[in-house]
């Protein structure tokens, strides 16, 4: 039967949150809650990003309620759409290409446990998105993840596994373009 213990957790030994706690609080506090607003515009969310660390691209487009864990470990490339409510949950880089349409509520998840340790032991892995690639409203994209070239992954799919390029990524099912 399995068991965990959470009183044994620790943070992974290689693992960083990427900057100091102080730095992390302004963003936490005064930041994120003003990026992730309702308030309509792009720009202003681009430097307040850059200014936090992002690389950010020409020709961005961010839509209200995007929510970055740490602006630290992203980098986002030219004429990118990040659609409305998309959570970037990264604990690890998250690196989205050029030409890359986010749809509506997407969720990157670069972080997760191991259920199989009593310890609930983090595990943190990048994700990458490669160029020329639509994500579809709802959809998740697991730890240590690639989208691959040309591909879309559609509406409300589990990404848990790495998709090839030129690929039509239907909630595990997968054809080629």
């Amino acid at each position: 039967m399995r068991k965990q213990d959470l009183s044994n957790y620790k943070l992974p030994l290689n693992w960083e949150r990427g900057n100091n706690v102080i730095f992390e609080a302004i963003w936490v506090f005064l930041f994120r809650p003003i990026v992730s607003s309702f308030l309509p515009g792009s720009y202003w969310r681009k430097i307040i990003l850059i200014i936090f660390g992002a690389k950010i691209g020409k020709g961005i487009r961010l839509i209200y309620g995007l929510k970055v864990k740490f602006p630290w470990k992203l980098i986002i490339g030219n004429f990118c759409w990040i659609g409305e409510d998309t959570w970037i949950d990264n604990l690890e880089t998250v690196k989205i290409s050029d030409n890359v349409c986010i749809s509506q509520g997407v969720y990157f998840c670069s972080g997760n446990h191991n259920y199989k340790k009593s310890t609930f032991d983090l595990i943190c892995k990048p994700i990458l998105i490669e160029s020329n690639v639509w994500i579809g409203a709802k959809s998740i994209i697991g730890p240590g993840y690639t989208v691959g070239k040309s591909s879309v992954v559609t509406l409300g799919s589990i990404v848990k596994e790495d998709i090839p390029p030129n690929c039509l990524f239907n909630n595990g099912e997968k054809s080629y373009f």
